[in-house]
């Protein structure tokens, strides 16, 4: 199912006219050494002082290394006002030994932005279902403009899947559908617990990242553009209300007359569930890390929004104290910021102004540049690379992604 959503949303992605990438032919002779060859991009915003874009840069004004290693910059597009403007177009790729490459024709400009508003209802409160589509009219009155492409996604039973399109009475559609359905702290509770803590917190985080996943691998064909992707959700945390699972496991086994324990074996089960899941932190860490990679091989942008606003204290008919419930913000919160600065985007949590982070949106989808080049990283086994940018102007103020990591090796065929 999620896999048919994702392929949809990104179908007319391909269509669009922008430069493709550069890629290896699928045979070759088995006596030829295979090589991967392959145009790095990133795009960058510039800014002044005062925090005006300088649309005007030129190729050799910018600084560009990997891992210190000076490169030579082989493209540049300038997207202002999302006009884009093909500055610099890829040389002709030099071809490893014995293979003969087609030349390539340029492709034509595209005007517009590209956008994907996915929507995590796996991880909304139902109760906030009001504020999530005020915000869903938010980003179709202030964000979406006409010209730009967008799509829409989400992770469970509000199924919406709006395929690429510029018709925005799209997005009224969608908005009507739109509803959280998040796991309220009693289900959490009551949820059943495997060997790594709470299994549905888990199942539904998977669902979520290996669907945004499949995403991005779908994007990374679109070229030369800044593709923001906002993000709406409430964040993630494996091991929420640790001391409130534990107090409901002990009372429940009280109830039962065995005073919390296992009768048979002696044995805490809250203690057991504890110990198999003290990797959760980890866990969710490398799952961020997974997702983060991906969106920077894709050049995409995540800009978070947590719908909920400026977070107060638990319901108070939930037995949560204030300490574990400020915890379990803070953590699923911090996930949301982590996504955001690891892929040159920001993260709106805590806040009431969605304005205002929607307004920043805007101007940093619409005006920044992409630099394009071939890496001579010396050491080519280096998977994660980091990138820096400098320009020859004082007194600019640059925003890009830091760093980037290879794609896994294509398996070769046959053997």
């Amino acid at each position: 199912m999620f896999s048919r959503t994702a392929a949809a949303v990104v179908a007319c992605a391909a269509s669009i006219p922008l430069i493709a990438a550069s890629q290896e032919p699928q045979q070759q002779r088995p006596d030829v050494i295979r090589r991967s060859i392959e145009l790095v991009r990133t795009d960058v915003i510039v800014r002044d002082r005062e925090g005006r874009f300088i649309p005007d840069l030129q190729k050799d004004e910018f600084i560009v290394s990997e891992d210190g290693v000076l490169q030579e910059i082989a493209t540049m597009v300038l997207s202002t006002g999302g006009r884009i403007y093909n500055i610099a177009a890829p040389p002709p790729m030099q071809a490893p030994e014995g293979i003969i490459l087609p030349q390539t024709r340029p492709a034509t400009d595209a005007s517009g932005r590209i956008f994907l508003i996915f929507v995590d209802d796996l991880h909304l409160d139902f109760h906030n279902t009001g504020r999530l589509r005020d915000l869903m009219k938010r980003i179709a009155k202030q964000l979406i403009h006409d010209g730009d492409m967008f799509g829409i996604v989400s992770t469970g039973p509000s199924s919406i899947a709006v395929d690429m399109t510029y018709d925005r009475t799209r997005l009224d559609e969608a908005i009507k559908k739109i509803s959280g359905a998040g796991l309220t702290p009693t289900e959490i509770m009551q949820a059943p617990e495997g060997v790594q803590g709470p299994s549905e917190i888990r199942h539904r985080a998977h669902v979520a990242f290996s669907l945004v996943n499949e995403i991005l691998g779908k994007l990374e064909s679109v070229v030369d553009r800044r593709k923001a992707i906002v993000y709406i959700s409430n964040g993630y945390d494996f091991d929420p209300f640790p001391e409130f699972r534990r107090t409901d496991d002990r009372e429940a086994g009280e109830m039962r007359g065995g005073g919390g324990m296992n009768q048979d074996t002696g044995e805490d089960p809250f203690l057991r569930n504890s110990n198999n899941n003290r990797f959760s932190d980890a866990d969710l860490a490398m799952e961020m890390a997974y997702l983060t990679r991906a969106a920077n091989r894709a050049n995409a942008s995540f800009y978070t929004i947590d719908p909920r606003g400026l977070v107060g204290g638990p319901d108070i008919d939930v037995n949560i104290s204030p300490t574990e419930w400020a915890q379990h913000i803070r953590k699923s919160t911090d996930t949301l910021r982590v996504m955001a600065e690891q892929t040159g985007g920001f993260a709106a949590v805590n806040s009431n102004d969605f304005n205002k982070a929607l307004q920043r949106i805007d101007a940093e989808t619409s005006d920044y540049y992409v630099l394009g080049y071939y890496s001579t990283n010396p050491d080519p086994t280096k998977r994660t690379r980091a990138i820096d940018i400098k320009v020859k102007r004082p007194g600019m103020n640059l925003t890009f992604r830091s760093s980037y990591t290879l794609r896994p090796l294509p398996k070769t065929m046959g053997r």
